[in-house]
């Protein structure tokens, strides 16, 4: 089937990716470049802007220092009233060469404040104190005091106007920072929303192109794994989305086409169990009757000419009757086995303390003959057939009787609850069994021992088994015993409903 053309889930991934990255570095080279731009004007303003208007007060200043010290100085002649003059003027060639470094020229007021400066001092103030110092303090004439007060009106006129433009300068600078940081609060919002608009675009558009498509799959998918084999599986989304539909699809088919030939192996395989087990009871009781005619005779034989013939010839009849018997006893536990799962009768809660005390009665006299003692722990009832669950431990303590080793046999039974399983355990301390023959010893009419030394048909723990698997438990040989034979198997616990069902009947 030839696949349609679709993007792979990587590729579809790596665009969302790099449209993520793209916006990201836009967005994160938008916010760089404004907050330079907001760095910059808040450097304008506050480093350079509003020192520049101090520096201006402290320029006036030192103007109106020079005059006053001049002022002094004319009146009284003394050189201590020029130190205002001095170090006004210093501090005005540091003040204005400050503004300018700080705010430029600043529409060439900073430069006309230096020549009216100049001006002022070469045409009045120098003069003025050559001449107090030639001829001691004097009124001078009115033109110079007129010229002088000229000259410094003009200066401080400038620098009036000088102080206004740096005033101008700072609203202006102060305009660009909040017009910058307005940007930048705009950019974050916009990136905040150009974000959040993003992501949940990018996760709509993830969830249709791969989580709706991979949950689409996933519920057809559980709808194949709950039995619908038949179900088509369509899917839809990336290519590989569709890769592992059409796999699954491969998957589906080969199942399919698998359960049929097991229904069919399966259908085979009843009508073969059921042609052995209708044979293995028909032939049975078909040689139930021409058996004990046989046995019979022979019996006949032996108890009304037994002593008349040689020797030989009752060794004779009695190996007919010997093998009669246990010819009997291979049809009975034959007949026995084959109907276990094939007659069915309504199961009951059985409590199997008193199961088991009733099996140990009927043992009594061969215990009592081996000299064996039993220990019975606490036993809970299960839900099964009495007779069945009879059988089984009767198979097994018989068994414990029978391959007894040279102390007297002591056997024990018990139950352990395991989850929704008992678990039992039936222990001998006989000859017991190699680990080799765990698996032998549970196939009908497999024998560990000849015949002679150990009587039996072989059948015993084969019907156990099928028992035991017939009421939903298996049954095994524990191999890591130290001495003896030990059996263990479990069976279900009797639901809840159910004995709450038997108490109230009871």
């Amino acid at each position: 089937m030839t696949l349609p053309q679709r993007l792979p889930a990587s590729r579809l991934l790596a665009a969302i990716v790099v449209i993520l990255l793209a916006m990201t570095a836009v967005a994160i080279a938008s916010t760089v470049v404004a907050l330079d731009g907001l760095g910059n004007a808040r450097a304008r303003s506050i480093e350079q802007v509003e020192p520049a208007g101090r520096l201006a007060k402290d320029l006036n200043r030192a103007l109106l220092d020079e005059e006053t010290g001049l002022r002094g100085f004319v009146l009284t002649g003394e050189d201590e009233f020029l130190k205002p003059y001095l170090d006004g003027r210093a501090a005005e060639v540091e003040s204005a060469e400050r503004v300018r470094d700080l705010v430029g020229d600043v529409n060439g007021r900073v430069s006309r404040i230096e020549d009216l400066a100049r001006q002022w001092r070469s045409q009045y103030a120098e003069p003025t104190i050559v001449g107090i110092r030639l001829s001691g303090p004097v009124i001078s004439p009115t033109r110079d005091i007129d010229r002088g007060k000229v000259l410094f009106d003009q200066l401080r006129a400038e620098v009036a106007a000088l102080q206004t433009d740096i005033g101008q300068l700072s609203t202006t600078a102060r305009a660009e920072l909040d017009h910058a940081a307005s940007i930048v609060l705009w950019l974050v919002i916009g990136m905040g929303v150009m974000l959040v608009t993003v992501i949940g675009g990018l996760s709509l558009l993830l969830h249709r192109l791969l989580i709706g498509p991979l949950s689409n799959l996933a519920e057809q998918v559980r709808q194949v794994a709950n039995g619908e084999f038949e179900r088509e599986i369509d899917a839809h989304g990336p290519l590989e989305t569709v890769m592992l539909g059409e796999d699954v699809n491969a998957m589906r088919r080969r199942i399919v086409h698998e359960l049929a030939t097991l229904d069919a192996a399966k259908t085979d395989l009843q009508r073969s169990n059921s042609e052995l087990e209708q044979f293995a009871y028909v032939a049975s009781h078909d040689l139930q009757e021409p058996l004990r005619k046989v046995a019979s005779f022979c019996q006949l034989l032996q108890r009304r000419y037994g002593g008349q013939l040689d020797e030989r010839a009752d060794q004779y009849i009695s190996f007919a009757v010997d093998g009669s018997k246990r010819m009997q006893v291979l049809i009975n536990d034959l007949l026995a086995f084959s109907r276990v799962g094939r007659i069915t009768r309504e199961q009951t809660v059985v409590d199997l303390d008193e199961l088991v005390r009733q099996v140990l009665d009927s043992f009594s006299e061969r215990i009592e003959e081996t000299g064996a003692s039993v220990v019975v722990g606490e036993l809970p009832s299960v839900l099964g057939e009495a007779s069945l669950l009879s059988a089984v431990f009767q198979n097994l303590i018989s068994n414990a009787l029978k391959f007894r080793g040279p102390d007297d046999p002591v056997v024990t039974i018990d139950a352990v609850r395991d989850g929704d399983m008992w678990k039992f355990a039936v222990h001998d301390n006989g000859i017991g069994i190699e680990p080799e023959y765990a698996d032998r010893i549970f196939v009908i009419f497999q024998r560990l021992h000849p015949k002679d030394a150990y009587p039996g048909t072989g059948i015993g723990l084969a019907m156990c088994r099928k028992i035991v698997e017939y009421h939903g438990g298996t049954i095994w040989l524990k191999t890591d015993v130290d001495s003896g034979t030990s059996f263990e198997f479990t069976l279900p616990v009797v639901p809840e409903s159910v004995a709450q069902a038997e108490e109230v009947h009871v």
